[in-house]
């Protein structure tokens, strides 16, 4: 089994997905920091190489990310395979449910999953995601209402919520 990798230009810069027959394994802005250490963990989680080829997986990300950035999507149907732990797996479902347009904070996160003591935990899984956008960790921003902890950059978090919340159907 191989890592398929294939570049993607959107509105807010150029981003790169993997994509094994499961589905899409990661989504990330290029310029994301730590970005090597996402594509090391990745290929030993799945004990294969990443290689530039094309996946049918990849026409339908590209379709959907278009409608997301036109404002005319709001959720995304594409197949996902995500790799983590079981909290982080816990973690990154509750980012999936939270509405576009809407936000929550690290210690709300933390209340939902029934432990307040994990915010920093919380907020450690958000930071590791590596399918942004479609699992959406900028939805959540600190308790005092600040932008916070976003790897692909603050601005980039400030123009997806500022996106979603003009989504108005």
């Amino acid at each position: 089994m191989t890592i398929h990798q294939t570049l993607i230009q959107t509105p807010l810069g150029e981003m790169v997905a993997c994509a094994i027959d499961e589905g899409i394994c990661l989504l990330e802005f290029t310029d994301r920091k730590n970005i090597e250490k996402q594509f090391k963990s990745l290929s030993n989680n799945l004990n294969c190489e990443i290689v530039e080829k094309d996946h049918h997986h990849f026409k339908q990300l590209e379709q959907e990310l278009k409608e997301y950035f036109e404002g005319r999507r709001k959720t995304f149907d594409v197949p996902l395979h995500i790799i983590g732990t079981e909290f982080q797996q816990k973690v990154w479902q509750l980012l999936r449910e939270i509405p576009s347009g809407e936000i929550r904070t690290y210690k709300q996160q933390a209340e939902i999953l029934g432990n307040l003591k994990a915010i920093r935990a919380v907020g450690t899984a958000n930071g590791i995601n590596k399918i942004a956008i479609l699992i959406p960790c900028h939805r959540v921003i600190g308790s005092n209402g600040e932008l916070i902890g976003y790897a692909g950059g603050i601005w980039r978090k400030q123009k997806l919520l500022e996106l979603e919340k003009a989504i108005l159907f």
